[in-house]
């Protein structure tokens, strides 16, 4: 055992020689060639993460301007498949749930994004007139209201998300309640304020408007009811209703910008 141990050292002497031996005479090129074929392409990635945490702010900025871009690329159809609106701002004159906008200021937009959060992107933003607390819908009926707006983008929350909440009414018996969402199935939830009122599948659900206009104009359709919720001694009436937009198809939408002029007299647009 002694002697196996004094070898060692030895050995290792012996190495160490043979090694430097060999860097004198025999070229390590090839050597190095294998090292950096095996470590150059790690080394590579390594810097290109390196660079990318760096650039933050150019990443936003290219983020920006793939939107702008998106936005101009898709301006000339935006226009000529918006029987909603006349130009790309405009007034609301097109059949859909934009009929009871009728003189309402609107612009039209693109859904080019979708996030997890119930969450949708817009490519359009504050140039455009959009701001926080805007309704926005589709052909279909209510997409839900802008959250955040930039220069170029917005985002909207659907009605569907677990924090959303909609004034809303029956359209038929104009029985008012609150519409709130229902992730996890893709419906929304009505809860109407009396608990003895009429409700039954398929009953037709709108919205129903808030002072001001904002966040929500009245009237706007939101959903069908498809199934009425036993809650027996409840002081609301429970019903869960399917949206009429389909949330994971939308594409061209409309922002609501503001209410009808008021018309000679005091008296406000139809709407």
């Amino acid at each position: 055992m002694r002697s196996a141990g004094r070898r060692v050292p030895v050995l290792l002497v012996l190495l160490s020689l043979l090694l430097v031996a060999a860097d004198r005479w025999w070229p390590l090129t090839p050597l190095r060639s294998f090292g950096s074929v095996v470590y150059g392409p790690i080394e590579d990635a390594s810097s290109a993460v390196a660079r990318w945490a760096s650039g933050g702010g150019a990443r936003e900025r290219l983020e920006a301007e793939n939107a702008r871009l998106r936005g101009e690329l898709l301006a000339a159809r935006r226009n000529a498949a918006a029987p909603v609106t006349g130009p790309a701002t405009g007034t609301a004159t097109g059949p859909g749930p934009t009929a009871g906008l009728a003189g309402y200021r609107v612009v039209a937009a693109h859904a080019i994004g979708f996030g997890s959060d119930q969450t949708v992107t817009l490519d359009v933003g504050t140039g455009a007139g959009v701001a926080g607390d805007m309704t926005v819908v589709d052909r279909d009926g209510l997409v839900g209201r802008v959250v955040r707006a930039g220069p170029t983008t917005s985002t909207v929350r659907l009605p569907t998300a677990a924090s959303a909440s909609v004034g809303a009414r029956l359209e038929g018996s104009r029985e008012v309640g609150l519409v709130t969402g229902v992730p996890e199935k893709g419906l929304l939830r009505l809860s109407l304020l009396n608990s003895d009122a009429a409700v039954r599948a398929g009953d037709r659900v709108v919205t129903l408007g808030s002072q001001g206009m904002r966040p929500y104009v009245p009237d706007v359709p939101v959903g069908v009811v498809i199934k009425v919720e036993g809650t027996p001694g409840a002081l609301t009436r429970t019903a869960l209703v399917r949206p009429f937009a389909r949330f994971t198809a939308l594409d061209l939408v409309t922002v609501v910008l503001s209410g009808p002029d008021p018309l000679p007299g005091g008296e406000e647009g139809p709407g």
